[in-house]
């Protein structure tokens, strides 16, 4: 069995803070569920029940718990109010590599978020927990999730056919990876957020 692991805070640019779930995010939840996309991809529970949500926050604690990965809550730092999810996944680290998952809340789409996340979470794997190689899979015409992976750094290994299932459908994914001998995509570190 894998170590338990702590999640740290940490800051991810001016107006963002990545931090451990915590019950109060129950409202984050309750909105991702009401979203198109985001329950295929994740186990994010719809329909919506409190139930449901408490379980899902109970999971990511448990993740941490089995040393299965680190997820995180995006919060604002001005406001504390959570906007999305990141988390960094360990299933195969034993062979030198990671996968980055990450979903964000319509409101907050498109203003950066998710790339500040992305950035600071792949800084912190490959130069902190030096974790070889962090990769990550986004649905073809998901234009806006390719942009923020290349913008943070990654670079486009190809196609994976009929990688996934997604809304009952076999899916391809396009691969996308860092490597720790790549370029830094910025200098995070954990804070005491």
């Amino acid at each position: 069995m894998a170590q338990p692991l702590t999640v740290p805070s940490m800051t991810a640019g001016a107006d963002f803070v990545l931090r451990p779930w915590e019950m109060s995010d129950l409202p984050l939840v309750r909105e991702a569920a009401q979203d198109d996309y985001i329950p295929l991809v994740t186990t994010i529970p719809s329909p919506y029940s409190d139930e449901a949500a408490e379980a899902y926050v109970r999971r990511q604690w448990e993740r941490a718990a089995r040393g299965e990965g680190y997820p995180f809550a995006i919060a604002r730092t001005r406001d504390r109010r959570p906007v999305g999810s990141i988390g960094l996944w360990l299933t195969d680290v034993a062979q030198g590599r990671a996968t980055l998952g990450y979903w964000m809340t319509a409101p907050v789409r498109g203003q950066g978020v998710a790339g500040a996340a992305l950035r600071t979470v792949t800084t912190w794997a490959l130069h902190e927990l030096r974790i070889p190689r962090v990769q990550l899979l986004v649905e073809p015409w998901n234009t806006a999730s390719v942009r923020t992976a290349e913008s943070a750094g990654y670079r486009r290994e190809g196609l994976m056919r009929g990688w996934q299932e997604i809304g009952g459908r076999r899916r391809d994914m396009l691969m996308y990876a860092q490597l720790n001998g790549d370029r830094p995509s910025g200098d995070r570190a954990p804070t005491g957020a």
